[in-house]
Parts: C-alpha cells; sequence; structure tokens
C-alpha cells in the first residue's frame, strides 16, 4: 500500500476540479509528494467519458478499496458527486470539506481516506491548505487531551466498516455495537 507517511497520494479530477488539482499537485509535488493522478490532465480528450465525475470517484474509491493508496484527495465542480461515487466502494470513507478545520476534523475524527474538494468553492491557495492539513495528521491528532476520543472515533469507524443494511434492517434499524465508550464533551487545557 502506498502511505502517507511514505509521501504518496492518489488524486483524481474531473474537467471541473481539473484547475484545483493543478494547483494542490503542484504545491505537494514542491513538498516531495509522489502524486499519482488518475484524472484529467493537461493534455485529457474533453471527449474522454471514463473523465466523468462519477467513473473517476468509482475508480478512485476501487484503489482504496483494493488497498492501493492508504488516502486519495479527489476534486470536481462543487466535490459532492466524485465524493459519493468513492463513497460506493467499500472500506471509502469519503468526505467534502471547504475549510482547513473541516479539513483536520474529517480525518481526526472521522478517518476520512478520500477527501473531496469542490473548484468552484475553494479557491486555490486555500485547497494547499486543506490538503496540507488533511495529509498531516490521522485518527485522533490534536484530540489526546480528550479522554476516549480516539476509542469512540475508532469505534464508530469500526462498526461503519462491519456495517451490512440486511442485518441492520432485521435488527429493526438498530446498530449491532462492537462496545462502547463514554465520550462527554470536554474542554481543551490550556
Amino acid at each position: 500500500m502506498k502511505t502517507i507517511k511514505d509521501k504518496e497520494l492518489l488524486v483524481g479530477a474531473d474537467f471541473a476540479g481539473f484547475p484545483l488539482k493543478e494547483a494542490v499537485v503542484a504545491h505537494l509535488e514542491e513538498k516531495g509528494w509522489k502524486i499519482t493522478d488518475i484524472g484529467v490532465r493537461k493534455d485529457s480528450d474533453p471527449n474522454d467519458t471514463e473523465l466523468m465525475f462519477h467513473r473517476l470517484g468509482l475508480r478512485v474509491g476501487a484503489m482504496i478499496s483494493e488497498g492501493e493508496f492508504e488516502r486519495a484527495l479527489v476534486f470536481c465542480g462543487t466535490g459532492m458527486g466524485i465524493h459519493i461515487a468513492a463513497s460506493k466502494c467499500p472500506h471509502v470513507h469519503a468526505g467534502v470539506v471547504e475549510s482547513v478545520p473541516a479539513a483536520l476534523r474529517a480525518i481526526t475524527g472521522n478517518g476520512v481516506n478520500v477527501l473531496s474538494m469542490g473548484a468552484f468553492y475553494v479557491a486555490p491557495q486555500m485547497g494547499c491548505d486543506i490538503a496540507d492539513a488533511y495529509l498531516s495528521a490521522e485518527l485522533g491528532t490534536g484530540y489526546e487531551w480528550w479522554p476516549n476520543f480516539y476509542e469512540f472515533h475508532k469505534l464508530a469507524i469500526d462498526e461503519m466498516e462491519a456495517f451490512n443494511y440486511e442485518e441492520y434492517k432485521a435488527n429493526g434499524f438498530k446498530v449491532k455495537h462492537l462496545g462502547d465508550y463514554e465520550l462527554k464533551q470536554a474542554k481543551k487545557p490550556e
């Protein structure tokens, strides 16, 4: 698997997301990241329907599902369509973000492995800042002071990984608990 620790990242963008992807990729490459880009490039044929947002999202999702990459960044006009497509693949936890705090929480609290941005809403410098925040953190980072923060959120990820809709439905739409952790709101010490 190509990992964040080794500075390896998968990216994909449709034509609408291409300008933002280009800015973010140039920024990351300057910082030493090895980027595998499976989406639209400068010389892409605008009539290549394999580059439609949902087809790229499914391909990125499959590469995450198959364990080829630990994480990916995806881009389309809104960030939503490509993220929905990627989310159709098993083991993909995708999220759309438009700010640095949202990017941090996506990884630290939700373990998002496919982060999506919309070029219609995210300026290039903001996209670079979002990517930096997302790639510099992992589940629980920055919340070590909050009792059970990691365990609580890891449990949520594990239960989503184990989720089976038919079992859920048969169980009266109740989630099968793999465990429980108390998590009270906590105030960060100064």
